[in-house]
């Protein structure tokens, strides 16, 4: 494509160039690419232009808010081009690039501070020639790549789309975050539908208020294109996004207790059975019914896939066929992944690193198991601090036995993280062992074989931050480690 072409629209310029890719990494540019220099939180992206000029790009497009104009000025020899609010328009020129890749996918985005991975992954699983792009990675399920953000950056994003419609693919479930949309990154995706599964305080350091939170969700359902939405309306902030919806989209709804509104598809979840192995229940839908029966834990897990049979019926799914795909459904990667059991404790590993999610955990594991129930988690360094001390109450409320331990520190000092979490504990139930490894071996090993332990907060995560650096650490690993310890006792 040229880069006239390319730019059309949002900049001039007479430069009559071949572009043979597009990055903002100026590590990743190879001979003939064009680099994009944003903004960025931290720094902007000229102040790495020398690397990308050095390995090939042929022109510079940049940003000229932050430090933009002033480090443009000090380039010489160099084809830049400026577009104003570039990280705004940023996936729109990636999708003329790439050939408009959304319009030949059926996409469903997925939103809500908890339950977007486990709908995504249960989704991806559940769709003949599907990938899902998201917290976990991205590609087919059972095979992901690696991604850094949940919902990638603009153009990384739309490279991805292209890649999935080389392979011929049909279907995609994207996890939508507030990020993603106050960022920009979803511009230029054309979403057919849009699934909301709740909000509950989160992601404050970034957003200010819940309010705001609220608002770049809310942005998700205003999208012009979209053809249905799924929404829970056992979530208060549903209503208000029913209330915003274009009179073109079609609504469908889905309650595990019970609510309904006056419109054509409402959803419902009955005859809820909480048991040692899982969970049974009806999914109902007019005057249809059928059972599900899964290996799952919680009732949020049943919103869960409430959601996932939803959207398939606002696809075209039958009920009966939905309800059969959600019976086989697999465990998620730290998503109330178990571990133990038969004569062994049982652990879940959970990514609950919110209060609502880890009441709910918790609150799911007393329903199913009536032994001691007791807890290892932590609160992430450099994120939203008026959480941990709700975090702390909650964990003493539920659970019979804390442990306090490291989650992620990054910059701040662990004293710090965990003694904003004591402010709302009793400090009888709490023992404190900062080393990760230690507290989960220690749950573990002081554990009979009827009890169940939760470790919260890392979930899929295979690294602890400090520090800016990425140690390797599964909680999973160390579960297994100590589970095998534990039967030598």
């Amino acid at each position: 494509m040229k880069l006239n072409e390319l730019i059309a629209g949002f900049a001039e310029t007479s430069l009559d160039i071949e572009v043979s890719g597009i990055t903002v990494h100026s590590n990743q540019v190879k001979v003939g690419d064009v680099f994009f220099a944003l903004a960025g939180e931290k720094k902007h992206g000229l102040y790495y232009a020398a690397q990308a000029i050095k390995q090939g790009a042929s022109a510079i497009i940049y940003e000229p808010e932050g430090d933009g104009e002033k480090l443009a000025d000090k380039l010489k020899n160099t084809a830049l081009i400026k577009i104003n609010k570039l990280a705004f328009k940023l996936g729109y020129i990636a999708a003329r690039f790439y050939h408009y890749p959304a319009k030949k996918l059926a996409i469903i985005g997925i939103t809500g501070t908890n339950g977007k991975t486990s709908c995504s992954q249960f989704l991806a699983q559940m769709q003949p020639k599907s990938v899902v792009i998201g917290t976990l990675g991205w590609g087919e399920w059972g095979n992901l790549k690696e991604t850094q953000n949940t919902t990638p950056n603009a153009l990384i994003l739309q490279s991805m789309l292209a890649d999935c419609v080389n392979q011929e693919k049909q279907q995609l479930t994207l996890e939508v975050s507030s990020h993603g949309l106050a960022l920009e990154r979803v511009n230029g995706v054309e979403f057919k539908g849009a699934v909301f599964m709740n909000l509950t305080q989160d992601h404050l350091d970034f957003h200010g208020s819940m309010e705001a939170y609220f608002q770049a969700k809310l942005s998700f359902f205003k999208r012009p294109e979209l053809e249905f939405a799924v929404i829970n309306l056992d979530d208060a902030y549903g209503v208000r996004i029913i209330g915003a919806l274009s009179e073109k989209v079609v609504l469908w709804t889905f309650s595990r207790t019970g609510k309904v509104i006056e419109h054509e598809h409402n959803v419902l979840a009955e005859n809820i059975r909480l048991i040692n192995t899982g969970l049974s229940f009806n999914v109902c839908y007019r005057e249809q019914k059928s059972t599900v029966c899964c290996h799952f834990y919680g009732l949020f897990n049943i919103e869960n896939i409430l959601a996932v049979i939803t959207t398939l019926l606002a696809t075209g799914v039958s009920l009966e066929n939905a309800a059969k795909k959600a019976s086989a459904l697999k465990d998620i990667s730290g998503r109330m992944q178990r571990f133990g059991g038969n004569k062994e404790p049982q652990v879940f590993v959970d990514y609950a690193h919110t209060p609502d999610a880890l009441a709910k955990t918790l609150t799911a594991l007393k329903q199913h198991h009536h032994q001691q129930v007791s807890l290892v988690f932590g609160c992430g360094g450099d994120r939203d601090k008026g959480k941990r001390m709700q975090m702390g109450q909650i964990a003493c409320h539920q659970a019979d036995q804390v442990i306090i331990t490291n989650d992620n520190p990054r910059h701040e000092k662990s004293d710090s993280i965990i003694g904003d979490i004591l402010l709302g504990c009793d400090r009888n139930k709490v023992i404190i062992i900062k080393d990760r490894k230690q507290a989960i071996t220690r749950a573990i090993m002081q554990a009979s074989q009827d009890d169940c332990i939760l470790i919260a907060g890392k979930g899929h995560e295979d690294y602890q931050d400090i520090k800016g650096i990425k140690y390797p650490f599964s909680d999973q690993t160390v579960i297994k480690q100590a589970l095998q310890q534990w039967k030598t006792l």
